[in-house]
């Protein structure tokens, strides 16, 4: 199920968009980042979603990647890759529930352009990251 957000733009920073496959950490992310930052969160839950809201997503200052989107789908990694073909200027971390040693962590980490968080993530993790 997907908990797709409009983007309505909020003076605190700029929107947010969470690509994570897994429904409720997605909508507890997004309810937390609204309720703490008053910031606008578009939740997405494939590399598929994303690309079908490009124009909204590549107006958010923030993107936070799962590094694994499930079994069958391209990862957070393939997302990182066509977000900056487009030309998407605003931060990313990755999240990863995987152990430092899982290839895709690996690779991410790899990448430089971008923070790597572990799952579970602590809230005040989440707002340090918004800020």
């Amino acid at each position: 199920m997907s908990h797709k957000t409009a983007l309505a733009w909020s003076p605190m920073g700029g929107g947010v968009f969470i690509l994570e496959d897994d429904d409720d950490l997605r909508t507890v992310f997004v309810d937390l980042i609204k309720r703490s930052t008053g910031r606008d969160c578009l939740a997405l839950s494939t590399l598929n979603e994303l690309r079908d809201q490009r124009a909204a997503v590549l107006r958010c200052t923030l993107g936070i990647l799962d590094v694994n989107l499930g079994k069958g789908q391209l990862s957070g990694l393939d997302a990182f890759a066509w977000l900056r073909a487009e030309g998407y200027t605003g931060r990313i971390a990755f999240l990863t529930g995987h152990a430092a040693s899982h290839p895709l962590v690996e690779r991410a980490r790899q990448m430089g352009q971008a923070s790597v968080l572990v799952k579970p993530l602590q809230i005040s993790q989440l707002l340090e990251l918004l800020t």
